[in-house]
């Protein structure tokens, strides 16, 4: 049990640090190649950082960990808003760009609402079992690419503002081609691990898998999400933490959970209503604080409800077992 344990928290550490390295070593060769510093980062950086989820996720489904998948996405939706925003609020106030809050937020809204409407599709047309199939994934991707393509459209309008802000640390070819080998072999082992770990400490506690991966898996893929928006704060870049956590999420649910439906149909657990109209109730809060007390703005007490709404979740997820 013991050893499940430890490759559990190794699985973690690798997913994190695995994503890291492949970023960097893609985004060097990128830059190698040619490639506009603000291409890598809304593609091989935004990309990788949905990486730790995408491997779990896959992974899960293989396995018929169902459980896994969703409370994977789940969790770590709600943990980039209420956890990571919570904590950069209570920090320094957040202030919201014009587009994150008519556009990106309102776009992250409706990723939940969709991923509802699939999740009671069974029940919505009266046959069939609830799964979210092959169909529902494809629609998904068609979604993500209509967020790509929006992206695209507002990076061309700042483009030289966000050049300054994207560093790309260019290193010799042999050692990023390292780092990308390197990367793919600790998602791949670190998502095993995870997910190994996550049914076996299930099964040996009588827990759910759900609230294994909702709470300590989602933590755990949330943290690149976290220490950016923490490094953001710090150094007064606050749209960078607000507009990580939201495109975190959509990348979530559209890209990952469409990719894994894609791979391999996921059975819905029985019970995941109430944690996905929690995840659109937290979401409409999140557009709803911005015209609450200084507009556009998320204030330290803002920051300490979020943070006593998730303290709250886990609490709830917990009992529920």
């Amino acid at each position: 049990m013991i050893l499940e344990i430890i490759l559990f928290i190794i699985g973690i550490v690798l997913l994190i640090k695995g994503a890291d390295f492949l970023v960097e070593g893609s985004s060097s060769i990128a830059r190698r190649l040619g490639v506009p510093a603000l291409m890598v980062g809304l593609t091989i950086v935004a990309f990788g950082t949905s990486m730790p989820e995408l491997i779990v996720n896959i992974l899960a489904a293989f396995q018929g960990a169902t459980e896994v998948a969703f409370g994977n996405i789940i969790g770590s939706n709600i943990a980039n808003i209420l956890l990571v925003l919570g904590v950069v609020a209570i920090i320094t106030p957040i202030k919201v760009r014009g587009s994150t809050v008519w556009k990106e937020i309102p776009f992250s809204l409706l990723a939940v609402i969709v991923l509802f409407i699939f999740s009671n599709y069974a029940f919505i047309d009266g046959v069939g079992t609830n799964s979210l199939t092959r169909v529902a994934g494809l629609i998904m991707i068609c979604f993500f690419v209509v967020f790509i393509y929006y992206t695209f459209g507002m990076s061309r309008k700042k483009k030289s503002k966000e050049k300054e802000k994207i560093s790309i640390h260019e290193m010799k070819i042999y050692f990023a081609i390292l780092l990308i080998l390197g990367g793919l072999v600790g998602l791949y082992f670190g998502g095993k691990w995870v997910v190994d770990g996550a049914i076996f400490m299930a099964r040996q506690f009588g827990l759910s898998e759900f609230l294994i991966s909702a709470t300590i898996i989602a933590l755990g893929t949330s943290l690149p999400e976290l220490v950016t928006g923490v490094t953001a704060a710090r150094k007064g870049n606050i749209d960078l933490a607000v507009g990580n956590s939201v495109g975190s999420n959509i990348f979530n649910i559209f890209w990952v959970l469409g990719i894994t439906a894609i791979i391999a149909p996921i059975l819905i657990p029985s019970f995941i209503n109430v944690d996905i109209l929690f995840l659109i109730f937290v979401t409409f809060l999140l557009f709803a604080f911005l015209f609450i007390g200084k507009k556009r703005e998320i204030e330290r007490w803002q920051g300490i409800m979020f943070i006593l709404l998730y303290i709250a979740y886990l609490v709830f997820v917990g009992f529920r077992g």
